[in-house]
């Protein structure tokens, strides 16, 4: 019986620490996941919304439209503004395809909204449907430079329409009582977040009416600079673009030439830099009519005229067959306050080494020649080999002493050995 108790004390100790051992585990993996942050600040509105427009209100039952912003803004930088607007019903079935227009008048402090006239496109109208989900609009503002404290967003009318159809809108208001939506300004760290750009994108020269244009595209921007460089010498930086999906697309017109490229643009300054450099790739998978998903990567020579160090911003980028005269052309922002910058040195430029002279060759008179023969017989040295007899030839193996097998050999048998010694010692104490 006392065996019995033993083997099940045994047991339950080994099963008591690996449950232990579990426990820590999953708790340090629970401490150690980040709980996650407010990505954003939200402000719900109560819109009362007039009869008689292409879509069905009731003045006793208002909507409720939300407003969205990061958690936090930096002076100088453009953020966007979600409008979320809930889930509407048509009047009338509809029979064409559009989307949802939607305008909202703001009043900032602090900051400017870029495109505060411009009616932007929702949730999608389908056909012979009165149901439109619910959707969203984005609007960018721009952070003047230099403020600290609160941006404030302060909503008023927002008419809703449709881009296809019926022309009329109908006009939603909310109490002028109602409480400004804000956020705080941040001073920016120069972290990943501020290689994301919002480029004002157009098309050059304007074409016929094309809704995708003005457009706000946000691109990620990203330059790798040289690690060494001289002066009075081409240095290569890299520019490396990602469109993201928090902005506009960046559509490509049905009369989007073949065989474009993209002309990335950068500033520079210092060391004798020229202000502005561009360099030049070729576009895969543009098509005419569709989104630009992906950028090339573009490389860009900046020619620096004295030692010193060179600051570098991302500039304009264009799109087509020339860069005189794209197609495509998306501006920077003038300010690049909060910018992510990157930096490289020039050091002295290589000397050229001065050309050795060509000697002149001297005229002398012939002479004649003398040539002599001689035979020379070499006898080979005969080498004894120190091959073992009947063996291979293994060097000086035989002459450097006893073979570290049997190192390895009395080695792993005092390992045996002691693992035997303890399954005996363990079956004495469990006996005894």
């Amino acid at each position: 019986m006392s065996q019995a108790w033993r083997r099940l004390a045994h047991k339950t100790s080994a099963l008591g620490l690996m449950g232990a051992l579990v426990v820590s585990v999953c708790s340090l993996f629970i401490v150690a996941t980040p709980t996650a942050a407010l990505a954003a600040v939200t402000k719900q509105y109560s819109y009362t919304c007039a009869t008689g427009g292409p879509f069905t209100f009731t003045a006793a039952t208002p909507i409720t439209v939300s407003l969205s912003t990061p958690d936090t803004v930096t002076a100088g930088q453009t953020f966007d503004l979600t409008v979320s607007i809930p889930a509407l019903t048509l009047a009338a079935s509809p029979t064409v395809a559009g989307k949802v227009s939607a305008t909202l008048a703001l009043t900032p402090t602090n900051a400017t909204v870029n495109d505060a006239t411009t009616a932007k496109e929702g949730a999608t109208v389908t056909i012979n449907q009165t149901a439109v989900p619910a959707g969203s609009v984005v609007y960018k503002v721009a952070v003047t430079a230099g403020m600290t404290g609160n941006v404030t967003l302060k909503p008023a009318d927002l008419k809703l329409g449709l881009t296809t159809g019926a022309t009329t809108t109908t006009t939603c208001t909310t109490p002028t009582t109602a409480e400004a939506l804000s956020v705080p300004i941040g001073t920016g760290g120069g972290g990943t977040d501020n290689e994301i750009i919002t480029y004002d994108c157009d098309l050059v020269p304007t074409v016929t009416t094309n809704t995708d244009y003005p457009a706000d595209v946000d691109i990620k921007v990203v330059l790798t600079p040289p690690t060494t460089a001289s002066a009075n010498a081409d240095a290569e930086v890299k520019w490396a673009g990602t469109i993201q999906t928090t902005g506009d697309p960046l559509s490509l017109p049905t009369n989007f030439p073949a065989s474009s490229k993209i002309f990335a643009t950068i500033k520079a300054s210092g060391a004798g830099a020229p202000a502005t450099a561009t360099g030049e790739a070729t576009l895969t998978g543009a098509t005419a009519g569709s989104d630009l998903a992906t950028l090339p990567s573009v490389t860009i020579k900046v020619k620096p005229t004295s030692t010193g160090t060179v600051t570098l911003t991302p500039g304009d980028i264009a799109f087509g067959t020339s860069a005189s005269s794209p197609a495509i052309k998306c501006v920077a922002p003038t300010s690049t306050t909060g910018l992510k910058t990157y930096t490289f040195t020039v050091g002295n430029a290589s000397t050229t080494p001065t050309p050795t002279p060509t000697p002149t060759p001297t005229t002398t008179s012939p002479r004649p020649t003398r040539t002599s023969t001689a035979t020379v017989t070499v006898t080979p040295k005969v080498q004894k080999s120190k091959t073992p007899k009947a063996g291979a030839d293994t060097g000086a193996g035989g002459e450097m002493g006893p073979d570290g097998r049997l190192f390895i050999l009395t080695g792993a048998g005092l390992i045996a050995a002691a693992a035997v010694g303890g399954l005996v010692m363990r079956r004495r104490s469990i006996k005894g």
